[in-house]
């Protein structure tokens, strides 16, 4: 337990005492589950792919974790205007990464997302404008209901619109359905009247239709899901694995299915959860993050800055439901979507970015004593 004298001035010392340290614990928690997840799902999946070791990921998501632990305590330390302007900075840092995607970008699976990096391996750009946009997104909104500057609000629909282009020629649909859910959050957060919120969720409607046709990709997973298609695979092993483990789990390096699932250590990494801890540890993991999600929203209750309230509510937004969809998919609930379970998913650019945006999310609701203190 750290030890730190209310008395003390120093950085460390005020963000000590002012930061949401339950939060934080329940963050790191999960990043202490990341470690134990990785331990038990990714040597397999090492030994099945002929990896030179089997702790290969393992040994590459202890230096991703320790890095997004890092990232966590030291973003959390910013003042909001730091937070301002290192999401700035950051969106326009992913949005040429992200173009530069579609050109030199490695393909995979038919989809440009990735860019090669020496040391780092393959880094997934579009992974950082989630927490970025949707700061920057907050000021642009903030500033145009406040100020009445409607040019902000403007640009904000601007940038959503190119990131959504890019996104779609990528293509990562479900990335931009994710992105599109926190800017529309924010918008109704901010006080959107009921007739443009039923004209929004119409356009969604829309545009996941559109999407279903327009996509193979798509179809094939509504397929799969609805059961018009019987290759069904990994949905079919994770099932059972949440089966064998019943209450408790089989116990750690118990599990046996994990063998099989091609994604053991990515995007089914809850399904061994459930077959090595059983039930218990998955209602651990799901309610850790939903304790983040409620906490953050119930200490927005009290902030008087929109900024803050908009920013925060678009970081809960997707932080919580990149939480949904890999728990919900991994449990047939909804379409499968390969996207990982934040810090506990095999997976560098997610864990980072993902730690970018709960460190912001830390910043800004840590308590103030005054205006001033925000912009130092």
């Amino acid at each position: 337990m750290i030890q730190v004298s209310r008395a003390d001035n120093s950085t460390v010392g005020r963000w000590w005492w002012t930061v949401d340290r339950w939060t934080l614990a329940a963050l790191l928690t999960l990043i202490g589950f990341g470690y134990v997840m990785m331990l038990a799902a990714s040597p397999a999946v090492a030994e099945r792919i002929g990896a030179a070791s089997r702790n290969m990921f393992f040994l590459r998501q202890v230096v991703y974790l320790g890095l997004a632990a890092a990232v966590l305590v030291a973003v959390s330390m910013l003042t909001v205007k730091q937070v301002r302007l290192l999401a700035w900075a950051g969106l326009a840092g992913a949005m040429l990464m992200v173009a530069a995607t579609l050109v030199v970008g490695t393909e995979i699976k038919g989809a440009r997302r990735w860019i090669s990096l020496p040391g780092f391996g393959s880094l997934q750009p579009s992974e950082f404008l989630k927490p970025c946009f949707a700061v920057v997104a907050a000021w642009l909104i903030a500033e145009g209901k406040l100020a009445r500057r409607h040019g902000a609000t403007v640009l904000s629909v601007l940038i959503f619109g190119v990131i959504g282009v890019m996104l779609k020629s990528q293509p990562d649909i479900g990335m931009m359905l994710v992105v599109a859910a926190v800017f529309f959050a924010q918008f109704f957060v901010a006080g959107l009247n009921l007739l443009a919120v039923g004209f929004v969720g119409l356009l969604g409607i829309a545009g996941a239709v559109g999407a279903y046709f327009l996509f193979p990709h798509v179809q094939a997973r509504v397929a799969r899901f609805t059961g018009e298609q019987s290759e069904n695979f990994q949905i079919e092993v994770a099932l059972e694995a949440f089966g064998n483990g019943g209450l408790l789990g089989r116990g750690p390096g118990e599990g046996r299915l994990k063998n099989m699932l091609p994604d053991a250590h990515a995007d089914f990494v809850f399904a061994v959860a459930g077959e090595e801890f059983g039930l218990v540890m998955c209602l651990i993991i799901l309610a850790l993050f939903a304790f983040v999600v409620v906490r953050g929203l119930v200490r927005l209750l009290g902030e008087g800055d929109l900024f803050v309230v908009l920013a925060s509510a678009g970081l809960l937004t997707q932080f919580g439901l990149q939480a949904f969809i890999n728990m919900g998919s991994t449990l047939h609930l909804i379409p499968t979507k390969g996207m990982t379970l934040p810090f506990v998913s095999y997976g560098g650019s997610s864990v980072l970015a993902i730690a970018l945006g709960m460190g912001m999310l830390l910043a800004l609701t840590r308590r103030r004593l005054s205006r001033a203190e925000d912009e130092r």
